[in-house]
């Protein structure tokens, strides 16, 4: 093989090894940061994670509240948020209170540029009324970076292989009593 024509070779070689190399390094260093981002936050009871790693923290009531079967009320957390822009707050129920009790949570979006008191939209699905004490914890607060996209008009869509089916297309649904 000519001698400068294996040079090149090998130069490219390196060229893409080194890129390879620092590629890896600057994605190691971004999955493998494990400092949080910091959430500058207001009131008594700030939200907390229960465990390392968990996806939500908790929110906890700042007021007594009784829900009535089948009833929903609007729950004071007290707590106050700056979310980081390209952020959003998402409101989810806690498992084991809607197993337990029938208790779950909905229209929970914060955006980053809402400065307001959370408030946690409860559901009660049972039969009984659920008594919730302050300090109680009432739903759990996700974090995630969110992306704003440009809406633009348009007269067709692609086609996709699942098209319009919409509820129910895949049939895995549980059988009726």
């Amino acid at each position: 093989m000519n001698p400068l024509l294996c040079f090149f070779v090998k130069l490219n070689f390196n060229r893409s090894l080194l890129a390879y190399s620092l590629k890896k390094s600057i994605l190691d260093t971004i999955l493998n940061t494990t400092d949080p981002i910091p959430v500058p936050c207001k009131g008594d009871y700030l939200p907390q994670y229960a465990h390392k790693g968990d996806a939500g923290a908790d929110l906890q009531a700042i007021e007594s509240k009784i829900i009535a079967p089948r009833g929903r009320e609007l729950v004071a957390t007290g707590v106050y948020l700056e979310l980081p822009e390209g952020y959003a707050g998402l409101i989810w129920p806690r498992s084991g209170s809607a197993v337990k009790l029938g208790l779950d949570s909905g229209a929970g979006v914060i955006d980053s540029h809402y400065r307001g008191e959370i408030k946690v939209l409860l559901f009660n699905h049972s039969d009984d009324e659920i008594r919730i004490q302050s300090g109680d914890r009432i739903a759990q607060l996700i974090i995630q970076k969110v992306e704003t996209v440009k809406f633009i008009s348009s007269d067709q869509l692609s086609e996709t292989a699942r098209n319009t089916a919409g509820f129910g297309s895949t049939g895995d649904l549980p059988a009726a009593n």
